[in-house]
This record gives C-alpha cells, structure tokens and sequence, in this order.
C-alpha cells in the first residue's frame, strides 16, 4: 500500500510538474497507472493535465488553492504533499496554505484540517518554513463591514437564533468578526477557498451566500465558472452537477441587478 501510495503522489507532482512545461521526472510513477488503467493514465495526462491546467480562464495559482481546498474537505492526504508542493510552485506562500488549513477547519471541519496540518508540517521542514515565518494567532484584523455584518446576523439570528444560539453566536464571533478578517489569505482568496470546500464537500445550500460574497470579493463570472470546470476532476462530476443550478441561479440575479 505505502509503494502504491508513493507512485500516485509521484504522478500527481510529475503530472503538476508538466503542467508547467516541465519535462516529467517520475515515469514510473506513469508507467504503474497504465499498468491499472491506461485510460486513467491517459485522462488525467491529456485532459486534466493536458488541458484543463493549462486553460488561461483561471490562473495556475487559483488552480492549485481550489485543488488543496478540494483536497482538505475531502480528507484526501495521500494526495496532499504533491499538491502542496504544486501550490507553492504556482506561488502559493507558506503563510497562506497555512491560513488555508486554519480557514477549512471552521469550513470542512477539525479533523480534515488536523489531517492537513499533518502533510503540511513535513512539508514545511523540507523547506525549511519555521513557525515565525507563519501567520500569528491573534493579528490586527482587516476592516470590517459594520452593515452588511449587521445584516447578515440578523438574518441568521431571525433564522436559527430559536434553533442553537451558540451556533449564531460563534458565527458572528469567530467566523465574521475574526477568521474572515485575518490578513494572512486575502478576501477574494478566502472566498476561493470557502467555494470550493463547499463544492467538494456537496455542500450547496451555502453556495448562494458564498459564491456572491466571492463575486463581490473579487472574483469573475468566467473565474466561478472555470472553477466548476477544474472541480469536476476533483471532486467528482456529481458534486459540480448539483452546485451548477445554484451558481446559475447566482449568475442570472447579479445580470439582473
């Protein structure tokens, strides 16, 4: 099992490493999936590698946060060091993958992000990345939108305040006026991040909020839409199916507006 480990983590980094252009070091590792399937082999060289990386409608760096963010809330660590590494190769900082991880845990829960922190910490020693060098704990915040916050707790509180309070509370408290302010990820970034977990996770019915507050961060229609592209290869194509009615849905209102 740790040899057939080893091989598909060496064609996930030998494959990213093509997707740069790069002339591919891990043969073997290619040659162990033909010798399984060689129409996998040929999928994911061709097609996810071949092409869906390479397309110019989402960024290589985008690629690889919403490629980890997949990963985290699938709990798919085998995968994990070679996509690591892909992401810092497409300029992912280790500052950031760290504020990845802390964000998913709130988003995909304790132990996905515990089981990352695990693949990130050898990943970290390898390179030499020291504590000191990462974001702290308890940072001056970013600014925050007194109104539309205020708008979105009302909600929540009308909503489910009757339901469990702590959940209201701690959403106010530690999501929105702390984790989404940390500087350390970027808005546009964090909102990536936050998307795509819910997609990979099947998580659709909190798409409408994130995906518009992903739009308003930043990020384009023609970007969503390539995100969904890219996450049909990761999380499956019955996970993009079901979120495709409600970012339709988000395109045609915000035309609208």
């Amino acid at each position: 099992m740790k040899h057939l480990t080893a091989a598909a983590l060496s064609l996930s980094m030998a494959a990213a490493t093509a997707a740069h252009g790069q002339e591919s070091a891990s043969d073997s590792a290619i040659d162990a999936v033909r010798a399984v399937s060689p129409a996998l082999k040929a999928y994911t060289t061709d097609d996810l590698y071949g092409d869906v990386w390479q397309s110019p409608n989402l960024s290589a760096r985008d690629r690889s946060i919403v490629t980890v963010a997949s990963l985290i809330a699938r709990n798919q660590a085998a995968d994990m060091p070679a996509e690591f590494s892909h992401a810092f190769a497409n300029g992912v900082t280790p500052p950031e993958l760290s504020e990845i991880i802390t964000h998913l845990a709130f988003y995909a829960g304790w132990g996905n992000a515990m089981s990352a922190v695990e693949v990130a910490q050898e990943t970290f020693a390898e390179r030499g990345v020291s504590e000191e060098q990462l974001p702290e704990a308890d940072p001056q915040l970013l600014p925050l939108d007194e109104k539309a916050e205020a708008e979105r707790e009302h909600r929540v509180q009308e909503s489910y305040g009757a339901v469990s309070q702590g959940v209201v509370n701690n959403t106010r408290d530690l999501l929105f006026r702390d984790l989404w302010l940390r500087p350390a990820l970027k808005p546009r970034d964090r909102s990536l991040v936050t998307v795509s977990a819910l997609i990979s996770a099947g998580q659709v019915e909190q798409m409408p909020f994130h995906l518009n507050r992903a739009m308003d961060n930043g990020l384009t229609q023609a970007e969503a839409s390539e995100v969904l592209t890219h996450l049909a290869f990761y999380a499956g194509w019955p996970n993009v199916f079901s979120a495709l009615p409600v970012a339709r849905d988000v395109f045609e209102a915000r035309a609208e507006q």
